[in-house]
């Protein structure tokens, strides 16, 4: 997939759709379980609130999921099933409707699948960042039942694509997943978050423009969707693999990156100690 294509992707989303005839008073009433309707004003402050929010705190994942939902509609969720019903795996996606969850997928049997696998690569890396299949909120703010699907299905697979990269849940690795997300998906919220690249350090801001927006942009234009990944299928599919099949490669590894740079500064500190110690004894 070229840039061509991704700007075809923006050229086709759907027309606005018509303006509500409810007010806050007037409420219909929701569409599938948990649903909550939206005004366009209630939707805009929502919005605003949780953009917000988020940014004073990254780690408020309500937050971000409320912003999610309440900037994708009526159009970028809509282009999203879009290309899902264009692709064939993306429509059985949506005929079955998988949840990822700890009932529905069993971890333990992941970790007996041989290590150069999906499902055990996703495996490792929940345990390696202390998290569960269970910590995604569930879609309340958009209005079509299979366009609120499309966004639960964006949410439960976020971790692959986290596995499959091996980027870390610490800001650096979130934001470039985000931007990897942006350009496979042009979701806007995936785009906003990235304004926490002002919470950086200097030299992780200097490291994510250098080195993995550029990665993220490359690669989330020219890969397959992975919206239309049908994960559960791909669990004993070799990793290399999937990766060459999608057109994903593999970013330099921010932990060892982080890990080098500490390294450096004790060494340097060390250095430093030691000048000073024998400054002291000689007197210079």
């Amino acid at each position: 997939m070229n840039t061509s294509m991704a700007f075809r992707r923006l050229l086709a989303l759907p027309a606005p759709l018509r303006a509500r005839s409810y007010s806050i008073l007037n409420r219909p009433a929701p569409n599938y379980p948990g649903h909550v309707p939206l005004t366009y004003l209630e939707r805009g402050a929502l919005a605003i609130g949780s953009a917000f929010g988020s940014l004073r705190n990254p780690h408020r994942h309500d937050l971000i999921a409320s912003l999610g939902e309440t900037t994708s509609s009526p159009y970028f969720i809509s282009r999203l099933r879009k290309a899902m019903l264009a692709n064939d795996t993306g429509r059985r996606i949506l005929k079955d409707r998988p949840r990822i969850t700890s009932k529905s997928m069993s971890l333990e049997t992941l970790r007996q699948l041989p290590p150069n696998t999906v499902g055990y690569a996703y495996a490792a890396w929940l345990d390696r960042e202390g998290v569960t299949p269970d910590t995604r909120d569930s879609v309340r703010y958009i209005d079509d039942p299979e366009e609120a699907y499309v966004m639960q299905r964006y949410r439960e697979t976020h971790d692959f694509t986290h596995a499959i990269t091996g980027l870390p849940v610490i800001i650096e690795g979130e934001l470039a997943i985000k931007a990897f997300e942006f350009a496979n998906t042009l979701l806007p919220m995936t785009a906003l978050s990235m304004a926490a690249v002002v919470r950086l350090k200097k030299v992780e801001r200097q490291r994510f423009f250098q080195t993995y927006l550029p990665w993220a942009v490359s690669n989330g234009l020219k890969s397959e969707e992975v919206i239309n990944v049908y994960w559960e299928e791909e669990l004993e599919t070799d990793v290399e693999v999937l990766r060459t099949r999608l057109g994903i490669e593999v970013p330099p590894d921010l932990r060892d990156a982080r890990k080098a740079l500490r390294n450096e500064k004790k060494a340097e500190k060390a250095a430093r100690e030691a000048r000073e110690r024998l400054g002291a004894a000689t007197g210079v």
